[in-house]
């Protein structure tokens, strides 16, 4: 019995080598799904290992009652397997092409346009932007000049235009006060301790700590350990009188970081809780939404809306580093023209954060389909 291993994109081009090398009397014995390649496990391409066999020889029994060959039937139950599993694997792949085409219809996109157009929505990019994205490549590109490398370079210029309007350079440093809210989990008091290291490493700011986060007693450690680490003051504020008294005696400093409590931002009693804690009529205040990429879209959107109560100037996005899905940038920033200060990408204080220019978001949103 002659055995071999196949490796193809699907099983269908899998079939076809096998059929070409082994004949059509080949049978499968086993057959999974790999990936390899990609970047720190991101960005993998999927492909599909076979291994096949051929009996040269088909298996003959004699008796003595009759010279006529018995074939065995375990052989023709194997094949039998083969074959199902065959048409299973190809009505599979039809139905895929068939969901592909009804979406080309309602489109009108070419089908390496209506490719590039899949991807940013399974990078959970919102429709009205990815559209208005493959639009913008439709028009400078001639249908018969369409591949995908121009579709690439096309990719990263249509997604820096969009993006030209936003701020993408941090903090402003024209207010005192920096403030961060967001939903619980996301990293906020790491990402404040990322960005007041920053500004006294860049900057030479003297910078002060308060904490309004009294719902969790490890938020107030956390954040102590970290004005420790950075030899800055910190001060609790259990109440409104708190806070404003905490102000007043940082009144001196540069910058104050306002670390405020994580909460299920879904119910909005919550935000008129934080109200209630925090002064956010400042004039010298400038407010950064701290919202995490792990998030799904529809959550990161429902939570930035729970917010529009309060006067946040720009959104701050954390753990690019857990997760291969970044559509929310585009979600926020061109559809809620919201400008971006920081990305944030692990846990190291205070090197794990970025000011992303335009051609590295256009980058990162690609570089999934760049590689597929």
């Amino acid at each position: 019995m002659k055995v071999k291993k196949f490796i193809a994109k699907n099983m269908p081009e899998a079939m076809n080598k096998i059929r070409k090398e082994l004949g059509s009397n080949a049978v499968i014995l086993n057959s999974k799904e790999k990936k390899s390649g990609g970047i720190f496990g991101l960005f993998q391409k999927k492909s599909i290992e076979v291994i096949a066999a051929l009996d040269e020889e088909p298996t003959i029994r004699k008796t003595n009652q009759s010279t006529k060959p018995v074939i065995d039937h375990t052989v023709q139950n194997i094949n039998k397997m083969t074959e199902n599993k065959i048409v299973l694997e190809e009505i599979k792949q039809l139905q895929h092409l068939l969901e592909t085409q009804s979406f080309q219809s309602k489109n009108n996109f070419p089908p390496m346009l209506e490719h590039a157009y899949m991807y940013l929505l399974d990078q959970d990019v919102n429709e009205q932007i990815a559209l208005k994205i493959i639009k913008g490549i439709e028009k400078e590109l001639h249908p018969d000049e369409i591949s995908k490398e121009k579709i690439v370079r096309q990719l990263k210029i249509e997604l820096k235009r969009s993006l030209e309007h936003l701020s993408l350079d941090g903090l402003s440093y024209k207010k005192q006060i920096i403030q961060f809210v967001g939903p619980t989990g996301v990293g906020k008091t790491t990402t404040l301790a990322k960005v007041a290291a920053l500004s006294m490493l860049e900057k030479q700011k003297k910078v002060a700590f308060i904490t309004a986060d009294t719902y969790r007693i490890a938020a107030i450690e956390q954040l102590k350990t970290y004005a420790r680490i950075l030899n800055v003051p910190v001060e609790v504020a259990y109440s409104l009188e708190d806070y404003r008294n905490a102000l007043i005696s940082f009144s001196d400093y540069d910058l104050i970081f306002v670390d405020t409590a994580g909460r299920n931002f879904r119910d909005p009693r919550y935000v008129k809780e934080l109200q209630q804690l925090v002064d956010f009529e400042q004039f010298k205040m400038e407010t950064c939404l701290v919202l995490a990429l792990t998030a799904k879209a529809s959550d990161i959107l429902s939570t930035y809306n729970q917010f529009k109560e309060i006067a946040f100037e720009k959104v701050i996005f954390t753990k690019m580093d857990e997760t291969a899905t970044f559509g929310s940038i585009l979600n926020i920033g061109i559809g809620e023209n919201k400008d971006i200060a920081y990305i944030t990408n692990g846990q190291d204080v205070p090197d794990d954060i970025m000011k992303p220019d335009k051609d590295f978001i256009s980058k990162l949103l690609i570089s999934g389909y760049e590689y597929a």
